[in-house]
């Protein structure tokens, strides 16, 4: 160890008293910091021959190899690494291609940018933390290596049995060959046979179209899944028939929420409360039949007024009822997306302060990190799974016998 580095106490003490900084560039932890490492690091080694001397494999120490190491917030210094004659020892303090004495700042990086903060304010966050000043350029180079994590999650195999999925998009500006234009994240959010909630895929698009939603859905059937009891989607034009063509016995139930919203639009603002307290008496009937009845009642007193509403109810009836079969506890997992605009509102969150994006790398990066905080929330399976999972098994009879644990 070299006698530059030698740490006395008294003497820091006095440079210290004087005005010296402990941390930072020059600080005077650095020495301190530098031996408590390379003592670890003799440990390491030290306890590894030993390890191969007891299984009868000749090993002894061979030297050092030198780095320099930031410190983080203590400095910079050279470390000695020692080697082996076998070339097996791996460090674990410090490991061999790591220049940093922690990952705690591109954690911390990570962690904020995961948060919506800005590269500038991450900047000023780290710098004020560490004293260690960091470029917007580096925190975008540190932010990308989130990029092979992403195209390795959109890639990875799935199960083969999701009981409820449910599907929708969210838009943003991207730019594209020197403008701005507006672009469709897929999102598809899925509940797997443990009753756990699961992102399945984020998917990126011009447009949001049926047509789009044919890809994705066989995508999905590429990395493994073989079977979706029931898909909750919006009211695009097509979406049936698209999981209908890849997954033919899946039922689709379109959003009663957005059904509603719709519908409102063509209402004038003096009849809605009216217009609403008759629609409600449709959705929450108590069975198909009961709806029915509510449905025709609805027409009577406001289909002259608003053809539009009542046609768009009757035409998309057959997927907007299918959760009138089920019991309660169905009923309230599918009869909406709220679910998956939950991810939604987490997104819109991290990007409230961006109004576009230069690429679709940074946006997806951004979205993934928002995916891993929200995920790590969902600890608990759909309330009262257990029966909602021998509801499902009676109802869709022999299709979940052998994604069953028995």
């Amino acid at each position: 160890m070299n006698e530059e580095y030698e740490f006395d106490f008294d003497e820091i003490l006095n440079k210290f008293r004087s005005g010296k900084k402990l941390t930072g560039k020059g600080g005077l932890l650095a020495p301190l910091i530098k031996q408590l490492t390379e003592a670890a690091l003799e440990a390491e080694i030290e306890s590894h021959i030993a390890d191969d001397v007891l299984s009868g494999r000749k090993n002894r120490r061979n030297g050092v190899n030198k780095k320099t190491i930031k410190g983080i917030s203590d400095g910079s210094f050279e470390l000695e690494t020692p080697r082996d004659r076998n070339g097996t020892f791996e460090p674990q303090i410090v490991k061999k291609h790591q220049t940093t004495l922690s990952n705690e700042i591109e954690e911390k990086i990570l962690s904020m940018y995961g948060l919506g903060m800005s590269y500038r304010d991450i900047s000023s966050h780290v710098e004020e933390i560490y004293q260690v000043s960091i470029s917007t350029a580096t925190i975008s180079l540190i932010t990308d290596k989130i990029i092979a994590k992403v195209k390795e999650w959109q890639a990875r195999p799935l199960e083969a049995m999701y009981p409820f999925v449910w599907l929708d998009a969210i838009h943003y500006k991207i730019k594209e060959d020197g403008r701005y234009i507006s672009k469709a994240v897929y999102t598809i959010l899925g509940v797997n046979m443990e009753g756990q909630k699961e992102v399945l895929g984020l998917y990126l698009s011009e447009n949001e179209g049926a047509n789009f939603w044919l890809q994705v859905l066989t995508d999905l059937q590429n990395r493994g899944v073989e079977d979706i009891l029931i898909a909750s989607v919006d009211g695009l034009s097509g979406f049936p028939e698209a999981i209908n063509s890849i997954f033919p016995q899946t039922e689709v139930q379109l959003c009663i929420v957005h059904q509603i919203r719709n519908s409102l639009k063509y209402v004038a603002s003096r009849n809605k409360k009216e217009f609403m307290r008759d629609l409600k008496r449709v959705y929450k009937a108590v069975s198909k039949e009961a709806a029915e009845l509510e449905l025709d009642k609805l027409d009577e007193k406001w289909g002259a007024m608003y053809p539009i509403v009542i046609n768009s109810w009757r035409n998309k009836w057959e997927n907007l009822s299918v959760y009138f079969k089920y019991p309660e506890d169905i009923r309230k997992v599918i009869y909406t997306t709220n679910i998956i605009e939950s991810v939604h509102r987490q997104f819109r969150k991290l990007t409230k302060t961006k109004g576009a994006f230069p690429n679709e790398n940074s946006l997806l990066k951004l979205l993934f990190l928002g995916i891993q905080n929200a995920s790590k929330k969902w600890t608990m399976p759909v309330r009262n799974w257990s029966l909602t999972l021998s509801q499902l098994a009676i109802f869709f009879e022999g299709r979940l016998d052998k994604y069953l644990e028995v």
